[in-house]
């Protein structure tokens, strides 16, 4: 992963499947290679070979289990996700919850088939426990302000700032904000606080506009990037 990076989650809204899905992953696509920033989509299971096989942009899986290959009806491994397309997957986000012990093995997996891992955490305390086992990213999410278009960087500024100084002590571990995020502006905000970029969803899967949603996104990382550089 790259900094700055925006992470789009589909979810399972009404356009995150077929041809809405790929019309909005087209989008993101165009607007990333305009403004060259690396903008991934975590998408359905069902949609990661279709989408990953029309756009450029890395295609995450939203979730993924940690078992070997064998008898396990109903479950996605790792090998399955990177067949389909994908370079990495979410874990633990806030709508899909699994145990620590879950957490380990799950990027443990990820890293023997080469994908990438972004660990969603609603606690700061737990950033540094998580990233000594050098997932990718973590992604620090408040799940009150997930859809309530109240941003963390503007509720909760010390969650920020707090995870910073935890993800400092492991460098090479990217930290991503999300919550809340409707606007370049809060993307702007998250990046001076410290953050590697954001993640977002119904900002930009519920818009009348996705795509001027995300360039106003994208131009906030941006913006904060320049600054602080």
């Amino acid at each position: 992963m790259k900094r700055p990076s925006i992470i789009l989650n589909f979810k399972a809204y009404p356009l995150s499947y077929g041809k809405d899905a790929l019309k909005l992953a087209k989008i993101a696509e165009k607007v990333s290679r305009e403004r060259s920033i690396e903008v991934i989509l975590a998408v359905p299971f069902t949609e990661i070979f279709r989408i990953s096989q029309s756009v450029e942009n890395p295609i995450f899986a939203q979730h993924v289990e940690h078992f070997q290959l064998g008898a396990y009806t109903g479950y996605i491994l790792p090998e399955m996700i990177k067949d389909a397309g994908a370079k990495g997957a979410l874990i633990n986000h806030s709508e899909h919850r699994i145990t620590i012990d879950a957490v380990v093995g799950t990027i443990k997996r990820l890293k023997e088939n080469g994908l990438e891992s972004v660990v969603c955490l609603q606690h700061y305390e737990l950033v540094h426990p998580i990233a000594i086992l050098s997932p990718s990213a973590i992604l620090i999410e408040p799940p009150e302000l997930i859809g309530k278009g109240k941003a963390i960087s503007k509720e909760r500024p010390e969650l920020i700032t707090r995870a910073v100084d935890e993800v400092k002590k492991t460098p090479d571990v990217i930290l991503i904000a999300g919550a809340g995020i409707t606007s370049g502006a809060d993307v702007y905000e998250a990046i001076k606080l410290g953050a590697d970029g954001v993640g977002l969803a119904s900002a930009f899967m519920l818009s009348k506009d996705p795509e001027a949603v995300l360039r106003d996104m994208v131009d906030g990382a941006l913006r904060a990037f320049d600054n602080l550089g």
